[in-house]
């Protein structure tokens, strides 16, 4: 072969493999480029997944922050609504009770008016009847000075020297019955406005103890409440400052305190643990300061409705908060506030009948164990104690005076303070209105007059205003004055030994000398 086709078939060897290269590296470059688009699509379709996916997520979570919202919003209007109904309701009745008070008072004008009227019609008859008596008086002493031929002067002196001595037999005879009469009437005129009172006043026997007892839903709950060691149960101790005694009483645990506002903190905060679970001394202590803080409010909400039940308005706020604790607080088994609301009501009542201040007199009956709300925190008597308290919140020296004076520590000086001391003997001595029965109620009542009974020189003994005073009637010729006083005293240290009573007990010794005479 020549070189020349040994020359050519190299080249077209060459060419060939040339082609053959070119050709497998095309191939190869489109796999490798159908390779990546393949994996672009896959980079692509799974971003565009993952974009749904979070487009899904964050639309979920947008759903339930706005349903969050939604129902944040829902409790809040409810809340208001709520409170928007209760102030409602308040503005209504205020309204009702001034529309009711203001008929009244047109009632009042109306009747006011027709007795002016009338008054001014009799008046005119007067002046006319009393310038016909004179005219009648001249004619007489004119006629009588003609027939006796004495001047008129001369007449009267004669009569008056004939008269007077039997004027003055008879003056003091005049008087005796005068009294008399009057004593009665006034006892029956009493008598009927206390009735009245009694009668418009009905009220609930309240008894109370000095316990209140929790219901548990187990057992386990009681070794949850004593903790480990008994931690919980000193914390609980310690926060409320009542006693808490878990015994063998099933599914209860008591709580004991002679504070009953202090009891009822630590009724509500072992409630509240109990519902929630947990337990602790930290978790206690969170408890019972924000249900102090709601009996607090629960107090302040109390005195102002049993205020506008009343009608006694524009009171101090702390005042309010006081009368709100009185519910807490009882008396032999007596509840305080209940008390004080009825002897509102009955003082209201009585001086409405006598002409008196009404309002004075309930607002002072409401206020009048207002010292007892905090006698546990000062020392003195409740009575002085919640004068104090009235003086200090600006209320009026009339309420302020019967306040102080409804125990017979400072004189009566007033009409008002007189009504609230009866208002408070009749609603507190009242059989079953104190922790009381009947039977040992009418037992204590022989017992006191078997006491005055036993000393020598008693004619009569009466025990009065429900057991609340003892009157002794002696033998004058044979106890002296100064005997008296001692006599008192005697009875009142006896009466203290051997009785149980609530409040206190009045000894009053009479000793009466009498002269008589007869005509003959």
């Amino acid at each position: 072969m020549s070189p020349e086709a040994i020359v050519l078939l190299l080249i077209a060897g060459l060419l060939c493999g040339f082609v053959i290269g070119y050709y497998l590296r095309k191939v190869r470059a489109e796999k490798i480029i159908q390779s990546a688009r393949d994996e672009a699509s896959r980079i692509l379709k799974e971003a565009e997944e993952e974009v749904v996916r979070k487009k899904k997520e964050y639309l979920l979570e947008a759903k339930e922050e706005i349903y969050r919202e939604q129902r944040k919003r829902e409790r809040e209007f409810k809340r208001r609504s709520a409170e928007l109904n209760r102030r409602e309701n308040k503005l209504q009745n205020r309204e009702n009770a001034l529309e009711r008070k203001l008929e009244t008072l047109e009632k009042r004008e109306r009747a006011l008016t027709d007795k002016e009227r009338s008054i001014d019609a009799k008046l005119k008859e007067l002046k006319r009847k009393e310038t016909e008596l004179d005219n009648l008086r001249s004619q007489t002493e004119k006629r009588l000075e003609e027939i006796s031929g004495l001047t008129t002067e001369e007449a009267k002196k004669l009569l008056l020297e004939s008269l007077e001595n039997e004027v003055k037999q008879e003056a003091a005879g005049i008087i005796r019955r005068l009294e008399t009469e009057t004593k009665e009437i006034a006892n029956k005129k009493a008598r009927q406005i206390i009735t009245l009172a009694i009668q418009k006043c009905a009220t609930e026997t309240v008894t109370e103890t000095t316990v209140s007892v929790v219901p548990l839903p187990n057992e386990e709950m009681k070794g949850r409440i004593i903790g480990r060691e008994g931690r919980n149960i000193r914390a609980l101790e310690a926060a409320t400052g009542c006693n808490i005694i878990v015994d063998d009483t099933p599914e209860a645990v008591v709580l004991s305190s002679f504070d009953p506002l202090r009891r009822e903190v630590a009724r509500r905060a072992l409630e509240k643990l109990i519902s929630d679970g947990r337990i602790h001394p930290a978790r206690i202590e969170e408890i019972v300061a924000k249900t102090e803080r709601e009996v607090e409010d629960l107090t302040r909400d109390i005195g102002e409705q049993v205020a506008f039940d009343l009608g006694v308005y524009e009171l101090n706020s702390e005042l309010l908060k006081l009368i709100g604790r009185l519910k807490f607080r009882t008396s032999y088994g007596q509840n305080v506030l209940a008390h004080s609301i009825e002897v509102a009501h009955l003082a209201g009542v009585m001086a409405s009948e006598l002409g008196a201040d009404v309002k004075t007199a309930k607002r002072a009956g409401l206020l009048h164990d207002i010292g007892k709300a905090v006698s546990y925190e000062m020392e003195g008597t409740h009575a002085l104690i919640g004068a104090e308290l009235a003086k200090k919140y600006n209320e009026s020296p009339a309420v302020v005076h019967a306040i102080a004076a409804h125990h017979g520590e400072e004189e009566f000086r007033t009409v008002v303070a007189v009504l609230v001391q009866a208002a408070d003997t009749i609603s507190a001595a009242r059989p079953g209105a104190r922790r009381e029965t009947l039977e040992s109620y009418v037992k204590r009542l022989e017992k006191l007059e078997e006491i005055a009974y036993s000393f020598e020189g008693v004619a009569k003994s009466y025990a009065i205003q429900a057991g609340r005073e003892v009157r002794i009637i002696v033998e004058p010729d044979r106890l002296t004055d100064n005997e008296c006083a001692k006599l008192a005293r005697d009875v009142t240290k006896r009466v203290e030994k051997e009785l149980e009573y609530p409040g206190q007990i009045k000894v009053v010794v009479l000793r009466e000398t009498r002269a008589t005479e007869y005509a003959r």
